[in-house]
């Protein structure tokens, strides 16, 4: 009976982490898996332990393999180049808000060889009008893109749409 309830109460833990990981398709199932493996492990031995807290044993197992899980999985997705899909909001609007003008920056030492210079930009906010500063800085590229598109406007049949920067 305990063991049934603890696999039941680590499923549904995993269930709920997987919202919470990132978009990487390993990082989730590491942590869903860890999440699970973590929760049956923690339930027996919070079952064995001299206070037989199944229940605790099984929440701290699921959230610390469901962490180690994601951060394993994570770490395969960063290694195979998985380019993570952040949800981004679509802008759309008749006439875009012009940014203020640029800052100026003084250019850091690089710290990587592989590294690019992203010059700083301004980043449209979604709230009427306004653009928060993005300051310049060094960023190593995913693999297979060398190339940093900045955000900006593009016309389309609807309107203009803002187009958050990525890399190519």
């Amino acid at each position: 009976m305990h063991n049934q309830r603890t696999f039941a109460v680590g499923l549904a833990l995993a269930a709920l982490c997987s919202g919470c990981v990132g978009y990487g398709p390993n990082t989730q199932q590491g942590a869903v898996g860890g999440a699970a493996a973590g929760a049956l492990l923690g339930g027996i031995v919070g079952n064995n332990s001299r206070h037989g807290d199944t229940l605790s044993g099984a929440a701290i197992g699921a959230v610390a393999g469901g962490l180690a899980g994601g951060a394993i999985g994570n770490s395969v997705d960063h290694q195979r180049g998985t380019i993570y899909s952040q949800p981004q909001n679509e802008y759309v609007v008749a006439q875009p808000p012009p940014p203020p003008p640029p800052r100026r920056e003084v250019v850091a030492v690089r710290p990587a060889r592989e590294a690019v210079w992203i010059e700083g930009y301004w980043t449209y906010t979604g709230r009427g009008d306004r653009y928060e500063w993005v300051p310049g800085h060094w960023e190593v590229p995913p693999p297979q893109r060398r190339v940093f598109v900045r955000p900006g406007w593009e016309r389309r049949s609807n309107g203009y749409v803002y187009v958050r920067g990525y890399w190519r």
